[in-house]
């Protein structure tokens, strides 16, 4: 596929040094972040498990996991067609129509649309913030991919809970200042949180990401593994973030 020409106007081709696969992207929508990156690399995709990704974007998160794991298929299920088209584009790009599907649908939907315990994992990166005032838009996609507006906290939760088969595994990235209300609400729907890593700027700083790993129908025992930090020093990546991203 002659990659350059299947672009729209502002978009790009970043490299994602993982099996050679690249991804399309477009900097005035939105692009996916290092949350995305990291959570790839903390969620397991175990030989012959099924996966979906909750509110997908560009595909980051499906992409990843078919290139760092044993997952036999991958759904990306995004409720903005134009990043949904992003992210068909990208794999079919990378030649891989047949073990990932790009759905476009609703978050709050998605037990209608996949049914009850069809996927072994679910993967998340959701809106963070819950506060939307001074937002001048409301239905721009950047506005959309970080906010609560199309949905909220306990949607992504509870619909993981509904598509996933009992004992499956719910992998999420969020921020450690609603980490209570995640918790909570984890243990409602009856997906009892096992693995949590925080996510540290500089050893010396407070944590602004925390992944979480959750069991459905799983022992109320949780492990806090040792926290991942970022930059060893100022622009200089850690060994473990070189690992993660593949370079």
């Amino acid at each position: 596929m002659n990659c350059k020409s299947n672009l729209q106007p502002e978009e790009r081709i970043d490299e994602l040094h993982r099996n050679g696969y690249k991804i399309i992207q477009n900097v005035n929508k939105f692009c996916f972040g290092m949350d995305a990156v990291l959570l790839s690399g903390f969620a397991k995709v175990k030989l012959n498990e099924t996966a979906l990704d909750l509110g997908t974007g560009t595909g980051i998160i499906p992409i990843l996991l078919e290139a760092k794991t044993q997952g036999k298929h991958f759904t990306g299920l995004e409720i903005q067609e134009e990043s949904a088209d992003m992210a068909r584009r990208s794999v079919a790009m990378n030649g891989l129509s047949g073990k990932i599907d790009i759905i476009a649908g609703d978050i709050k939907e998605a037990s209608g649309i996949f049914g009850a315990a069809s996927f072994d994992v679910v993967t998340s990166n959701p809106p963070y913030m819950n506060d939307n005032r001074g937002i001048t838009n409301l239905y721009l996609p950047k506005a959309i991919a970080r906010h609560e507006i199309l949905c909220t906290l306990e949607n992504v939760i509870r619909e993981a809970a509904k598509v996933l088969k009992p004992g499956g595994r719910f992998y999420m990235v969020h921020r450690p200042f609603r980490l209570v209300e995640i918790l909570n609400t984890l243990s409602a729907y009856k997906l009892e949180p096992k693995r949590m890593k925080m996510v540290h700027p500089f050893i010396d700083k407070e944590p602004n990401m925390v992944l979480i790993e959750s069991i459905k129908g799983g022992g109320s025992m949780i492990k806090v593994e040792a926290p991942l930090i970022v930059y060893k020093e100022q622009n200089v990546y850690t060994d473990e973030i070189y690992d993660i991203y593949g370079y």
